[in-house]
């Protein structure tokens, strides 16, 4: 056993702080090595141009410890930093049992919402072993490892908080299967897309303040789904089938969808869609996005008219939660490691199927049943749920510009 592994072996921790400038966790490391120690651990943060780095090292042979605490003062003056040498015993403490990550969301962030979020967290049990900032625009996204806690109570906790706080909260498991997950499935309308399709049909058939009445009631589950199809599509009867081309160029996707799939993609992540649409649209949104899978209601057309009748299996509440067992299946990828985005008590099944399941913009109904919620309009915003940092963001779109 090294001395690095000896939990009561003397240890010296190691902080040097000050301006940030190239070289210098070498310089710190170089100094140290003519007093043969061992590297225990390293955490290193800068922050607007300060650095702090710490190194828990052993302690070096005996009579040599006075001349080490001189050289890493010396060299730290050399350099313009300051140094402070702690002397203890052993590693770090043990991270208690139950690791989560907490992703909060705030446009903007403030100090009290995250002094009541932090302090919730310890009220939980939690202990906060690591906090990390994934972005600062559009939203300022940090995300905190937490330990000591499970999961299921620390999501519940922390769900009221954000409510009563006004940010968006979510908390997974910590572990390989949050970066391995690798199937993503969305809600289309008033989700990946701005629009509800049915009312842009329904505009050019001239009954769209009746098929919006119906939309409303069937997304606030006041509706059975089924039903509300049907009535919203029997009122579409007798439109020229033309009129296909022309909703499918009204479609306006939401803001940050196309970085959101275009990252994921590009992540290695599959990403599909399913609509209580139409696949009259979301076969061109597959096309258009690159999607990987699409599954919507078809509208029947005969003799180059719409004849108010859909055709084929209806896809709805209890459909969306089976099609997203079918994708995941079909990409090879568990029920654990996917994640379901909506907006609609249509979507719920689907929500509480997946091993994430998001609200996005969502009804209060949705909100409160969901894993987690996003209440800012940005759709790439869900990619800080994932772990997935800004600066990722902007390298998987090779530099581009995101859009909003």
């Amino acid at each position: 056993m090294s001395a690095a592994q000896n939990s009561d072996a003397p240890t010296l921790l190691v902080k040097i702080f000050g301006k940030d400038r190239p070289g210098t966790t070498a310089g710190l490391f170089e100094t140290l090595t003519a007093y043969r120690v061992e590297v225990v651990d390293i955490e290193q943060v800068v922050i607007r141009g300060r650095m702090v780095l710490c190194a828990l090292v052993t302690q070096p042979p005996a009579g040599q410890e006075g001349d080490l605490r001189a050289a890493v003062h010396s060299w730290a003056g050399s350099v313009k930093m300051e140094a402070e040498i702690l002397s203890g015993t052993g590693d770090n403490r043990p991270r208690g049992s139950g690791r989560s990550i907490v992703t909060v969301l705030g446009n903007p962030l403030t100090a009290e919402q995250t002094a009541a979020i932090t302090s919730r967290i310890t009220a939980a049990g939690g202990n906060i072993d690591r906090i990390f900032r994934l972005a600062k625009y559009p939203v300022t996204a940090v995300e905190f490892a937490v330990s000591g806690v499970a999961t299921a109570p620390l999501r519940t906790a922390l769900a009221t908080e954000a409510a009563a706080l006004g940010v968006d909260i979510a908390v997974v498991s910590a572990g390989l299967h949050r970066r391995a997950q690798r199937l993503v499935v969305m809600d289309v309308d008033s989700t990946l897309i701005q629009d509800e399709v049915i009312e842009l049909f329904a505009a050019h058939a001239g009954c769209e303040e009746k098929v919006a009445e119906v939309t409303a009631a069937a997304m606030r589950g006041e509706l059975d789904f089924e039903q509300s199809l049907h009535a919203r599509v029997a009122l579409l009867e007798g439109l020229d089938a033309s009129v296909v081309e022309k909703v499918r160029s009204e479609v306006r996707l939401t803001p940050g969808a196309r970085t959101l799939v275009r990252t994921l993609k590009r992540l290695g992540y599959q990403v599909g869609v399913v609509s209580g649409g139409f696949t009259q649209v979301t076969d061109d949104l597959k096309e258009r996005l690159g999607l990987d899978f699409a599954q919507a209601n078809t509208l029947e057309i005969v003799d180059g008219r719409l004849t108010g009748r859909v055709i084929g299996e209806v896809v709805d509440r209890a459909g969306k939660a089976r099609l997203l067992r079918r994708f995941a299946a079909e990409a090879g990828v568990p029920l654990a490691q996917t994640v379901a985005i909506g907006d609609g008590a249509n979507d719920l099944d689907m929500l509480n199927t997946a091993g994430l399941g998001v609200a996005f913009n969502a009804k209060p109904v949705v909100r409160e049943a969901a894993h987690t919620a996003v209440n800012v309009p940005f759709l790439d915003t869900v990619l800080y749920l994932l772990g997935i940092s800004r600066e990722e963001v902007e390298a998987a779109d090779g530099g581009g510009l995101v859009e909003h």
